[in-house]
């Protein structure tokens, strides 16, 4: 299941909203990105994140799509917000669950490193020296190139 919000969320209530009513499930993993203060040594006063509608969906579903075929998981869910966030606030979630730990720890931080490198998304960070674009970075494309297939 996957979500593109504006508003925030409380972890605690989308975790037992997705594990409720399966008992099958043996390990819930969960991650949540905050907005930092800082990036690349510099102040960030804040974080606006742009997508375009649709676009963003039908990625976030194909990756999602691709953690299920790889892993024996009874529920996932990734939420991402858009819009402006203040350091401190959500950015996005994700929640794996298996019948076991390791498939769902695998899983969630195969998303992570997906969402963080394939997702549609533009950060604009705002601080003391003015706006600037986020760039992607390369250790998260070599993080994410660990899950590429041969």
């Amino acid at each position: 299941m996957i979500r593109v919000q504006r508003e925030d969320f409380d972890l605690a209530v989308e975790i037992a909203a997705l594990t409720g009513g399966r008992p099958g499930i043996g390990g819930v993993v969960s991650f949540t990105g905050l907005v930092r203060d800082f990036s690349t040594g510099k102040q960030v006063s804040a974080m606006t994140l742009e997508h375009y509608p649709g676009m963003t969906e039908k990625e976030l579903a194909r990756i999602d799509a691709e953690a299920c075929a790889r892993w024996p998981l009874e529920a996932c869910l990734v939420i991402h917000r858009y819009g402006r966030l203040q350091p401190g606030e959500q950015i996005m979630a994700v929640v794996t669950a298996s019948a076991h730990r390791q498939a769902a720890f695998e899983a969630a931080e195969f998303l992570v490193d997906w969402l963080k490198t394939k997702a549609p998304f533009w950060k604009l960070e705002a601080g003391e020296q003015g706006d600037s674009w986020v760039e992607a970075q390369a250790s998260d494309d070599e993080a994410a190139a660990r899950w590429e297939k041969p």
